[in-house]
């Protein structure tokens, strides 16, 4: 019961920032929060060797941001796994959020509407101590 309370108390946070999403951040309990009501795509942008060295957040799809087929190629994947809705909520995950920075923006320049960007990454960084140093539960990259 607890842990539905935080959860419904941290999506009612979340609508005001839906609403203007240009540049959203999302804290990593957060976007965990709603990655497990079904309320976010959480996008991770590392490389495999990252994958596999720390682990995955839990609920995060995997996609290399140096996409084989460039940031086309990225989009297409992108755009596969949010059901070509530009308008779904995303929120990106990378080590320390320098890279989910840029392609936050990059996405938004390519009209995506709800890029969430987790700014404190995997590891940590000046927005936070990040997924790992949170304790939140991460899985074993089994495809890297």
């Amino acid at each position: 019961m607890k842990r539905y309370l935080i959860v419904s108390l941290l999506l009612a946070l979340l609508q005001p920032l839906a609403l203007h999403a240009a540049g959203a951040v999302l804290s990593a309990p957060e976007a965990l929060a709603a990655v497990e009501a079904g309320k976010l795509t959480l996008i991770d942008i590392r490389t495999p060797p990252e994958w596999r060295q720390t682990g995955v957040a839990k609920g995060a799809s995997l996609l290399d941001m140096q996409h084989p087929q460039g940031g086309q190629g990225f989009m297409a994947d992108l755009l596969q796994r949010v059901g070509g809705d530009r308008n779904a909520p995303i929120g990106l995950i990378c080590r320390t959020g320098n890279r989910t920075t840029q392609v936050q923006r990059y996405l938004e320049a390519q009209g995506f509407t709800n890029v969430y960007n987790v700014k404190e990454g995997m590891a940590g960084s000046g927005a936070g101590p990040g997924w790992l140093r949170r304790g939140l539960p991460v899985e074993q990259c089994t495809r890297c």
